[in-house]
Formats: structure tokens, sequence, C-alpha cells
């Protein structure tokens, strides 16, 4: 009983501050600029114009959101949204190709894509999308552009160092690639021990390659627990337990050689703020507030996303449904684990530090 009290207290409170963030936050943003590198928990319409059965530009995807659908991942905003509302943002992160068009890339940009990963093969049994080595490209383009409007490198450098990125990749090296071995051979090439070995290899060159284009205060998002989706639960079965283990246990491994990593790269790199956010615990407690959590509000296709314009589920914005596809959390709960990457909530939530701190550094 004392249990379920301090849960229902904690959601609560969470669902208390993510009201606080209705208006959009007032004053000036705590940093210049946000930038965002991902998968489709923060892609914001990047896959839009790509030949892609992941991306989500048609109703019920949308139905929440003051635009209609975009082309995130949602009934509403992604945790990418929440971040920035928190940071202090008027607006949205443009996507790529929107920041592009308006020439309005110094408040940040967002490149994440739906299915992306770190190995560049990751998602295509879904069509083109842009991995993480591809986002870095773009934003190399992005940093010229800054450069030219800033006059100088050096002024370019100091302006970047002051701005907040967060990257969110690995999701999708488990799900659709590691997992699904009808498409891909790595489960055949690696125990989960050498994939995850090789799959921090190649990440840790990828955030040295952020760093060299002038990131310092780095959030890097931990693995949340694919072994819990409903599209997981529907493919592998759980043998009662309430997740399927074998996906869980191989993202934690993954996870923990993040967090050396961080920690690694912050006693190498000279001023580098990196820090984990530890996806996998507020992902798995942040579903704990919601009574649905082993199926989505939208009725879904065999890939786990929303049948077009289907009718979803009317309780859209209470604690009723964790997911409002097979994937993706409803913008109900994608707030709340936005909320606790910016501010903490446990030790272990944010390691050294949450986003909120990252920012005043």
């Amino acid at each position: 009983m004392a249990e379920m009290m301090l849960k229902a207290s904690r959601m609560l409170s969470a669902l208390l501050f993510v009201s606080s963030l209705l208006p959009w936050v007032h004053g000036e943003p705590q940093v210049p600029c946000y930038f965002i590198f991902g998968d489709s928990l923060f892609d914001n319409g990047n896959n839009n114009l790509l030949l892609n059965l992941g991306k989500v530009n048609y109703l019920p995807y949308g139905i929440d959101f003051p635009r209609g659908p975009t082309g995130r991942f949602s009934n509403g905003r992604n945790i990418g949204d929440a971040i920035a509302e928190l940071l202090g943002f008027q607006g949205y992160i443009p996507s790529l190709n929107q920041a592009i068009v308006a020439n309005n890339v110094l408040k940040g940009v967002n490149y994440a894509s739906g299915g992306a990963g770190i190995r560049n093969e990751t998602g295509r049994q879904e069509g083109d999308l842009v991995p993480m080595d591809e986002q870095l490209k773009n934003h190399r383009t992005i940093v010229s552009r800054i450069t030219r409007m800033m006059g100088s490198k050096d002024s370019a450098l100091k302006y970047l160092n002051k701005c907040i990125y967060t990257v969110d990749m690995g999701n999708n090296d488990y799900i659709n690639n590691y997992f699904v071995p009808q498409f891909y051979s790595t489960s055949r090439q690696y125990n989960v021990e050498q994939f995850a070995a090789a799959l921090i290899q190649q990440y840790s060159e990828q955030l040295k390659s952020l760093y060299d284009a002038g990131a310092r205060k780095v959030a890097v998002m931990g693995l949340a627990r694919g072994g819990c989706l409903p599209l997981s639960l529907a493919t592998f079965g759980t043998n009662g337990s309430p997740c399927v283990e074998m996906i869980n246990n191989a993202e934690q491994i993954f996870n923990n050689k993040l967090l050396s990593l961080i920690n690694n790269l912050n006693a190498n790199l000279s001023d580098a703020r990196f820090t984990f956010i530890n996806l996998f615990q507020i992902d798995g407690e942040s579903a704990q507030g919601f009574n649905i959590t082993d199926v989505g509000c939208c009725k879904v296709t065999s890939s786990g996303l929303c049948i077009p314009l289907s009718s979803p589920c009317s309780n859209r914005t209470d604690q009723q449904y964790a997911y409002w596809d097979s994937v993706h959390p409803t913008e109900a709960r994608a707030l709340i684990i936005g909320r606790r990457a910016y501010v903490a909530e446990e030790p272990t939530d944010a390691v050294p530090f949450d986003i909120r701190r990252l920012a005043q550094l």
C-alpha cells in the first residue's frame, strides 16, 4: 500500500510539473541553442521526405498537436519537445529541412530520424533513413553555415560550446537490427557482449566527432526498455515475465558500457561535459504510473505503427495508456520522461548531472 501511494504521489507531482509546460516557458532560453540527434523518440518530421515506411505524417499521429501530423511518432509532443520547453525555447526546434528553408539554424536543429541507429544499416528494412553518421554530416553542414553567419570559426565554436545537445541512439540497433535476424546477420556474427562492445566503439567515434564540431554540453540517452514495448511482447512473448528479458538484458549490457564511455570522454576531452540519462530506469518507472502498458492507444499495423486514419483511444491525456502505438510513448508519458531527463528525480536518473544542471555549467 505504501509503495502504491508513493507511486501515485510521484505521478501526481509529475503531471502537475508537466502541466506547467503549458503555455511555453517565458523569458530567455537557458542556452542559445539546442541540437537533437536521435531516432523516432525525437524525430519531428525528418523522415517525411524520405522513401520510408517508417514515417508518420498522417492521422491519427499529431491528433493532439497544434499543427496536426508533423512526423512526430506521437499523438502530440515528444521527448525533445519537452526538453526544449523546459530549456525555455519559444516554439519548437525545427527539423533539418525546416531550419534550412527558413534559414533558422541559430537556435538549433533536430536531426533525429525514425528507425535510425548507430550502425548505418540499422532500420533499412523500412527504407531510407538518416543514421547517426549522416546526422553528424548534416550537423557539420549546419556548423559551416553558422560559422559564415558568425563571421569566424572561433566565434562559432564559442557559440556552439554553450549549446545543449541530446543524443538518443542505439534503440534501433537492437529492436531493428540485432533482434530481427530475418533482416540482419548481427546476432549470428556477435553474442550480446560482443555486439554491445562493437556498438560502443562506433558510438565513441561518433560522440568524439560531435565534440570536434564544438559540442561540449551533451546529454546521451541510455537505451529504453525495448523488451517492454507492446511490439516486442506481441512478437516474442514473455513466458510469464512482464517484458521480453532477453532484449532488456542485452540493452543493459550496452547501457553499462555507455556509462563507462561517458566517464571516459569527460576524463579525456578538454572541457567536455557529457552526461548519461538513464532512460532504461526512467522509461520503466514512468510506465508504472499508467494503467495499460501492453498495447498502444491506436490500432496498429504489423510494424507497430498506427493504421492511417484509424480512431485512437479517447483517454489519451490521462494515466490510461503508456504507449501511443506499439513502440512510442503517448505525449503524456513523453513529457514525464523529458522532465526527468531535465530534472532528475533520483540520483541514478542522470549521471553525473541532469540537463538543467548541464545548461548551467
